[in-house]
């Protein structure tokens, strides 16, 4: 009865290791962040010759997903071609987003410009990357060549 007994004991303890470690051991690697990229007009609309109306209908847009307010500053916003946008001080409240035209403007919370003079994305394809302070990657998003907006 006792070698039943210790070998159930063994046996559950086993279990509960195995559960224990599949627990801890699932969590992913990286949690997705809760700023990250909601939308991207990547061709403007109309002709492509540079005016700032049409350099700030080529844009992105990123949204606070979480519950708490996310300070942005000195996030960036980068192409494959290395262009890179730096966040002045900014701070994304819970459900909310902000727009990073490509063109000039005046900044405001809910609007960024890049300040570029010809556009950034490329309407043939392309990818954003978005990275904290850190420098860590937190959101990426990627089109190809159809269409001229994308959902991210």
């Amino acid at each position: 009865m006792f070698a039943v007994r210790r070998a159930t004991a063994l046996v559950l303890a086993a279990a509960m290791a195995m559960m224990l470690s599949v627990t801890v051991g699932s969590e992913p690697a990286d949690a997705a962040s809760s700023v990250r990229f909601s939308y991207v007009q990547y061709d403007s609309p109309g002709s492509d010759k540079g005016s700032n109306s049409s350099l700030n209908a080529e844009y992105i847009r990123i949204k606070n997903y979480g519950s708490k307010s996310k300070s942005l500053t000195g996030w960036t916003v980068r192409d494959k071609a290395g262009h890179v946008y730096k966040f002045g001080t900014l701070t994304l409240k819970p459900g909310a987003t902000v727009t990073l035209h490509t063109g000039k403007g005046s900044n405001s919370s809910k609007h960024r410009y890049w300040g570029q003079s010809w556009y950034i994305w490329n309407n043939s394809g392309d990818v954003a990357v978005l990275k904290n302070k850190a420098g860590t990657k937190l959101d990426t998003c990627k089109w190809g060549s159809t269409g001229s907006a994308k959902k991210c």
